[in-house]
């Protein structure tokens, strides 16, 4: 795509009036997220910016450490442009990539920790990585991955002291950004060079695949002027304040955790690194560290509704949850908020950066009853402040729906934080991007109020504790069981999940398979968070034409 070009103003001339038209370096400078942590390491150079167990960075140490990573990756010879991909859990390395990678012009490409050997072995070819940060824990994962790549990246191990895999490499992250290591496999940084903010802030920050909801992932492109929007935008709309807390319980894999690496960098925030996520662990960082915010799927709030009464502890101070992924029931909401956490429901996708949307709180909702109160904000709400425009369009016509709150249509954007499109898929991008809106693919109404609420998901996307799975992948599995006749999957709403995968499945003449037995085969052949719980042995219902008639199949799950 066409580098972004200043222009003068339509009747203007350059120099035909006080005020000189083009840009110079006096009035101009690319937007980028890059410009946040060398803000936070100039005025603030001893804050806390990463605690991880007993370790603590500051953001001093974080902006210094993530330059000799850039340093290192440019001696390696990474241009602008180039791909560099990690597969880490929610640790201090992997934040610090954040950063390092695009000072040197790469783009980063974290990778879903919890994907299958194929999948990673899929976007690691699509994606054309030159190096790959691997956190022990994903060491086989890995392996298995490359195993036959015609060009496989470099590896560098990221040994994590929670970690107990072995090292994917000789070579340790630490070593990695130590100006000081010299090894034969590494050239030496290049003590000179300097990182500068991109020429263009069109130009590419990272690369993210969608979880191949209707086929092989896509890659979702953003650019360095979204992410900084983006990020901007978690702030303000979020009213976060300066210097918050951060809890990590939202992975950074997903959509660049939501560009909050970014946002924490602007307003010199502290991350709380974790590998992983329970009830206890929230509790216990909220009292230990004075955590203030927290991110994530519905399955969060399940984790903190359902945790033991012991864990559970009254709020030192007020805790902001922001949540999106699978629709959170106005009952969730209105449970979370009786244990004294403050909720804002937010809704987007890998193609707008995360979060685009958020229900915008009405102070006059206040005096409402308690479940009124959370029906409104279990909808999905109004644009983000940098999101230029969001309707429900006929995807036809691309005419507006009735704001009635009963025509339904398609949610659509326009705006600075929509993807710059998808890699090297030009047939996706004309269909993604037709009629000059993104396609979102969502069904959904608009109140008479002008707040969007999502219905339903045109290509039964099921979402299960924040990750999207395709139903016609584990279809195709089960249809590869010598007993299966027929099979087709719908959603089947879960406390825990939100949603998990139900196959309804039609075995063959005198063929005989067990429940157990088609999930075992399932856990064989899909990453286990893909399979189905449930397996219902029936008749599957059909048009007369023979399509399978997913609607009654989501209704039959519903009363499970």
């Amino acid at each position: 795509m066409a580098d972004y070009q200043p222009t003068v103003p339509e009747g203007c001339q350059p120099g035909d009036g006080a005020v000189p038209l083009p840009t110079n370096r006096a009035n101009y400078a690319p937007l980028s997220p890059l410009s946040f942590i060398r803000r936070s390491a100039e005025v603030y150079p001893d804050r806390l910016a990463l605690i991880h167990g007993e370790r603590r960075l500051s953001w001093c140490e974080t902006y210094r450490r993530s330059m000799q990573g850039a340093k290192r990756m440019v001696a390696c010879g990474i241009q602008r442009g180039d791909r560099v991909a990690v597969i880490a859990p929610n640790i201090p390395a992997l934040y610090e990539l954040h950063f390092s990678v695009p000072m040197c012009g790469g783009i980063l490409n974290a990778i879903n920790t919890r994907l299958e050997a194929t999948t990673v072995r899929y976007i690691l070819e699509h994606g054309g990585a030159s190096i790959l940060f691997v956190d022990c824990d994903s060491t086989a994962l890995v392996r298995e991955a490359i195993s036959g790549l015609e060009n496989p990246p470099l590896l560098i191990a990221i040994d994590d002291p929670d970690a107990t895999g072995e090292p994917v490499s000789s070579i340790d992250y630490e070593q990695f950004i130590d100006p000081g290591f010299s090894s034969a496999d590494l050239p030496a940084m290049n003590a000179d060079w300097q990182w500068q903010l991109p020429e263009d802030e069109w130009q590419s920050i990272s690369l993210n695949y969608t979880s191949g909801t209707t086929g092989k992932p896509k890659g979702v492109i953003y650019h360095h002027r979204g992410a900084t929007l983006n990020a901007l935008s978690n702030i303000t709309g979020w009213h976060m304040g300066p210097h918050p807390v951060y809890l990590w319980t939202l992975p950074m894999f997903h959509c660049n955790g939501w560009c909050f690496p970014w946002s924490l960098a602007a307003n010199a925030g502290t991350s709380i690194c974790a590998r992983s996520i329970t009830a206890e662990m929230i509790y216990r960082s909220i009292e230990l560290h004075k955590v203030t915010h927290f991110c994530g799927a519905p399955i969060i709030l399940n984790f903190i509704i359902n945790a033991d009464r012991e864990i559970v502890r009254t709020l030192p101070h007020r805790v902001d949850i922001m949540t999106a992924a699978a629709p959170p029931p106005a009952s969730v909401l209105s449970r979370i908020e009786s244990l004294g956490f403050h909720i804002t429901h937010t809704y987007g996708l890998t193609e707008t950066y995360g979060p685009a949307v958020m229900c915008a709180w009405n102070p006059d909702w206040d005096t409402l009853p308690e479940h009124e109160r959370a029906r409104l904000k279990s909808r999905q709400g109004v644009r983000y402040q940098v999101l230029d425009e969001l309707d429900v369009l006929d995807p036809d016509t691309l005419q507006a729906v009735p704001r009635d709150g009963t025509t339904i249509g398609e949610v659509m954007f326009r705006g600075n934080i929509v993807m710059r499109g998808y890699y090297k898929n030009d047939e996706a991008n004309q269909e993604a991007f037709r009629g000059g809106w993104f396609h979102s693919g969502d069904l959904a109404v608009m109140d008479p109020d002008g707040y969007l609420r999502i219905l339903d998901r045109s290509k039964d996307i099921i979402i299960s504790g924040g990750e999207n799975i395709s139903s016609i992948e584990i279809e195709d599995t089960l249809y590869a069981h010598a007993a299966v006749l027929e099979a087709a999957v719908a959603a089947r709403p879960d406390d825990k999940w939100g949603e998990t995968p139900c196959a309804f499945v039609t075995l063959k003449r005198g063929a005989n398979a067990s429940e157990q037995e088609l999930i075992d085969w399932c856990r064989d052949h899909l990453a286990h968070f893909k399979c189905p719980k449930t397996i219902v042995f029936r008749d599957l219902p059909k048009t007369s034409t023979g399509k399978i008639q997913k609607y009654k199949l989501r209704e039959w799950a519903t009363e499970l």
